[in-house]
């Protein structure tokens, strides 16, 4: 701790230390510009754009908006000669007269300017453009799902599913270009919850709350380095109406089982306050049918034993969640935000698991059949106070944010399992297992960020970030339904990141670099106790991460762009767990408390045509690979998954995204994914692992508009065969489509979609590796029909500007458990 203390004071001291030679860069003589603006009759014009030129060539020097009050201001103005413009929707420009500063001035006030209404008044504003569904930027991938006729009614999870580059797995782990070790956020904070948890959240969070989704596969020192394989930020909507205004959604959908959403938002923004809030309850009954197969040689050589399983799964779930905030301007210069966030959610699952076992698959010799029950609660409540100070109107801004997060879950549930004889006569009557497993998690973090553009291109950021998280979960067993339930398993880890970072940004004419670097204390405890074993794994360890960016803008439609970044995946808490939870008497998870994090480093290279055509090359080398391992104990012939540490994983991909119009109302893009994964491990369960192959991934969106307020969506998309760790997968495809109509002024709108139209996406897997011969089959009910309406009611006036607030990126996490 000694040493962290260090680290922590010598990051503070850089920053304090930047910030102060950056202020002194701007510290000769100099002046305040001020002044008001105010509308025909005598009112403050707020958030009115205000540029200050100067008056030889109107070349801008600086620009900001008006405040509540209509005043405005200029730090660090030189002498010269200035005017002032100010300019707003509906209204004429004002310019001032002619004023001069001089090296003795301090401050200057400008009288104040009267803005007029334009002979023409605008009774209505109408925006026929809209951003594309998927958008390629320089540094990232944007879904723009606000719009989107295949959002409406469908979840996060399912929305994440569609974007590009992006998969998930059977179990809900999610992956990006083939790489799993995605790091998801929402509105740029980390949620530091393990795949199940974070699985829970996204398909309880509506998707009619979400803005876009940004896929960042080389982030740069500022993000948090977890992630090797990238991040994906997901914006919630932020309403900067001005007045009292909101959105109502309700749908209905139906593939196996009925469906429903619901969703409240309302918005009251006046003068420096601004308040949102909102509540969202979805029913998702659904189900999803899941075969095993497996090989288990025998220990003596002799024939093998088959095992085939089916399990039928019906899940019902019940989500709510609410979300409420305000935001408030102190000063033009400061705003401070708070939101409180959470949900209460419920889960019943019923299992009909039969297992058929014999000297082949078509052959039985017994049968064991295991009903089960589980009933499981997820409850979250989260609280976020931050607060943004612009420093200056040249784009010094200082942020700092405070977070707290709690969870607390309960999973009940009951396994009776019967023995059959092969002429369906009872061997063993009812063998129970019960379990009970509370768990609870506390999160804390803290964080301030830094910025400040210098001369002549510089742009310089610092930070630093403290968060602290703790789970606690607890295993009780039972085996006789009338007894009392008894701990088997108490887990508890804690683990504690302090981290800081510096970051450059230099712009060149036609090139631009930025260079930076974080470093990440960690320190954690895992402490696991049972019936006979005790374990205390501690661990510290300090890590530096690099990134560098080149940008090269050869002209107007060709451009290139060369970044690297080191990342961290830590193990997630649960594979920690090292003891043992029973799925049935042939089958078992456990955990590894010996588990590293694994460390990638990343290198990409990409190139842009007419700033829509992108072609990317990535390669990526991975140690210590965090990978799920199945394995099989012959003597017993039971079977279990596990976490292990493999040497490494190469991977290289290439990417091409192409958009492209064929008419005014028929536009699409296309996006091609192709990459390899290679995985090397000596020792492994008794063997040397070298494994890879090719795949590739295709997804095409075509945006329909043939009619005044009418819009169509059509995406189609397939995954090849590929390798992943000891697993190869099989291939996924699919196609969506939705159509959308708008009534009333755009106050009404109608979607109808079906996901998965031909009913093909399913989720099949084999491992055969060693003892393990392994086949799984998975089909998860995924044809659904939604029909989705959304009312916008309210105030609707268009304001001068939107208000940027700093708080719209430091917004609360919102969270879940599984």
């Amino acid at each position: 701790m000694k040493n962290l203390r260090i680290i922590s004071l010598q990051l503070f001291l850089l920053l304090f230390l930047s910030t102060t030679f950056a202020m002194a860069q701007n510290s000769g003589p100099s002046a305040a510009v001020s002044g008001q603006l105010l509308d025909e009759n005598g009112k403050p014009m707020d958030f009115a754009t205000v540029s200050l030129l100067k008056a030889q060539d109107s070349t801008v020097v600086k620009g900001t908006l008006s405040n509540e009050s209509g005043n405005y201001n200029f730090d660090h103005i030189n002498s010269g000669t200035y005017i002032i413009k100010a300019s707003v929707v509906g209204y004429a420009k004002a310019i001032s007269n002619v004023f001069t500063i001089t090296g003795n001035s301090l401050n200057f006030t400008v009288p104040a300017l009267k803005l007029q209404p334009t002979s023409h008044s605008l009774n209505a504003v109408t925006i026929t453009a809209s951003k594309p569904l998927i958008e390629h930027k320089a540094d990232r991938v944007v879904m723009n799902v606000e719009n989107s006729v295949l959002a409406a009614g469908n979840s996060a999870m399912d929305i994440l599913e569609r974007a590009p580059g992006v998969s998930v797995d059977k179990d809900d782990n999610i992956s990006l270009k083939g790489k799993q070790g995605v790091t998801v956020m929402l509105n740029g904070k980390l949620t530091y919850l393990t795949s199940a948890q974070l699985a829970t959240l996204l398909r309880s969070t509506d998707g009619t709350t979400i803005q876009s989704i940004e896929i960042i596969s080389n982030p740069s020192a500022k993000y948090d380095a977890a992630g090797n394989s990238g991040i994906i930020n997901i914006i919630l909507k932020k309403n900067h109406q001005t007045g009292t205004n909101g959105t109502l959604t309700v749908g209905t959908g139906y593939g196996a089982y009925g469906k429903d959403n619901e969703n409240l938002s309302l918005n009251h923004k006046e003068g420096k306050l601004n308040v949102f809030g909102s509540f969202s309850h979805n029913d998702n009954k659904r189900i999803q049918d899941i075969g095993i197969k497996r090989i288990i040689p025998d220990t003596a050589g002799g024939a093998p034993t088959y095992f085939r399983q089916t399990s039928p799964f019906i899940e019902s779930d019940h989500n709510n969640s609410y979300r409420l905030g305000a935001d408030y301007d102190l000063s033009s210069k400061n705003t401070i935000g708070f939101v409180a966030s959470g949900y209460f959610n419920g889960e019943q699952d019923g299992i009909d698991d039969r297992t058929y076992i014999g000297p082949s698959f078509t052959q039985v010799d017994s049968t064991l059949r295991t009903a089960s029950n589980v009933h499981q609660t997820y409850h979250n409540i989260a609280f976020n106070l931050n607060d943004t100070w612009k420093i200056d109107t040249a784009g010094q801004e200082l942020s700092a944010d405070l977070d707290y997060s709690q969870f607390k879950n309960n999973s009940v549930a009951s396994y009776i399992t019967d023995y059959y004889l092969p002429d369906g006569s009872i061997q063993h009557k009812e063998a129970f297992l019960g379990n009970l497993t509370p768990s609870t998690i506390d999160i804390r973090t803290g964080k301030v960020d830094y910025s400040k553009p210098m001369s002549k291109g510089l742009k310089f950021e610092a930070g630093l970030k403290f968060s602290d998280v703790k789970t606690d979960n607890n295993l009780t067993e039972k085996t006789v339904e009338s007894d009392p339930f008894v701990s088997t398993n108490h887990f508890v880890y804690d683990e504690k990141v302090d981290a800081g970072y510096v970051n450059f940004n230099k712009d060149f004419k036609g090139f631009s670099v930025q260079a930076g670097l974080r470093a990440e204390y960690t320190s954690s405890n895992a402490h696991g106790d049972s019936a006979t074993v005790v374990s205390i794994i501690p661990r510290h360890y300090l890590d530096l991460f690099p990134t560098l960016f080149l940008d090269r803008n050869f002209n107007d439609k060709n451009e290139i762009t060369f970044s690297y970044g080191r990342r961290i995946d830590r193990p997630q808490y649960d594979n920690l767990n090292p003891f043992v939870f029973h799925i049935d008497p042939y089958t078992y998870q456990k955990g590894n408390p010996y588990l590293r994090p694994q460390y990638t480093n990343n290198f990409e290279l990409a190139y842009t045509y007419n700033k829509s055509i992108t072609l990317t090359l990535d390669y990526s080398k991975t140690t210590d690979v965090i990978t799920e391992v199945p394995g099989t104990d012959p003597a017993t012939k039971v079977s279990f998954i596990t976490q292990d540490n493999l040497q490494e994983q190469n991977a290289w991909s290439a990417n091409l995204y192409a958009p492209y119009t064929f008419t005014k109302w028929w536009e699409g893009n296309i996006n091609v994914n192709a990459f390899y994964l290679g995985f090397k491990s000596n020792n492994l369960e008794g063997g040397d692992l070298n494994r890879g192959q090719f795949a590739y991934n295709i997804r095409a969106t075509q945006t329909f508009t043939p009619f005044k307020g009418y819009k169509a969506e059509l995406t189609g998309h397939y995954q090849s065969d590929l390798t992943y760790g000891l697993y190869d997968v099989k291939p996924r495809y699919s196609v969506d489509a939705g159509v959308s109509h708008s009534f009333a002024n755009k106050k009404l709108n109608v979607k109808l979609s079906m996901s998965d139209i031909f009913n093909t996406l399913r989720n099949d897997v084999n491992s055969q590796y060693q003892n393990t011969d392994l086949f799984i089959t998975q089909k998860r009910e995924s044809r659904i029909t939604r029909l989705t309406v959304t009312w916008n009611f309210g105030n609707n006036k268009i304001k001068a500007r939107e208000h940027q607030t700093g708080a719209d990126d430091e917004k609360n996490r919102v969270k879940g458990n599984n």
